[in-house]
């Protein structure tokens, strides 16, 4: 299986990249998901057309965050981008407080949301590595703060468990199963049961 690709600020992380190839990887600098993207697009494109198909078959890919020291996943077709943290926010009067405010992103609102604050385990730090995951929504646009997004991580469907791992944050009932690699368990966040839930939707204190 082809390794994991993480995002490191400015730096190519795929060995054997050819810096020529496609899309320019310093135009993607500011565009985090669209460089993780294309840093996948080339790390299939150097094991060759069987390789390729080998490993998109039984295969799961998600993208990788971190939130209160844990590690988590995210389905990939559940992110639509990551950002790096707008600003400025504008407050919304009287909403909760785990609504940090809206940001003008490409041209349209987007409420951002502290995912830990919500969550019940504290504020996130604000700190550089802190990343907005945009959810892949049609009815409910939101942007998720959470302490940082490591890349996309690709696994074998052997790999995954129905189990649901003891974690810090309190977000069991969001957590869809879980792959297990190396020793290490990956709890699954789905985006879409967490944006859905009635106290979600409830902006208001």
């Amino acid at each position: 299986m082809q390794e994991d690709l993480t995002l490191q600020e400015g730096v190519p992380l795929q060995e054997g990249t050819a810096p020529q190839e496609g899309t320019a990887l310093r135009s993607l600098r500011d565009r985090p998901f669209e460089l993780l993207a294309e840093l996948e697009r080339r790390g299939r494109a150097l094991t060759g057309a069987a390789g390729a198909d080998a490993a998109q078959a039984g295969e799961w890919v998600g993208v990788a965050l971190k939130m209160a020291g844990e590690l988590y996943l995210v389905a990939r077709e559940e992110a639509r981008e990551v950002l790096g943290v707008p600003a400025p926010l504008t407050r919304v009067p009287g909403a909760r407080s785990w609504i940090l405010g809206l940001a003008n992103v490409h041209g349209q609102l987007l409420p951002i949301i502290d995912l830990r604050a919500y969550l019940g385990t504290g504020a996130t730090p604000s700190t550089r590595t802190a990343r907005v995951v945009v959810v892949n929504h049609r009815e409910i646009p939101a942007g998720l703060l959470v302490d940082e997004v490591l890349g996309f991580r690709r696994f074998a469907d052997a790999e995954f468990t129905a189990e649901v791992p003891p974690t810090i944050v309190n977000c069991a009932r969001y957590v869809a199963g879980s792959f297990r690699r190396a020793g290490e368990q990956w709890p699954v966040l789905s985006l879409r049961a967490l944006v859905e839930d009635s106290a979600f939707l409830e902006a208001s204190a």
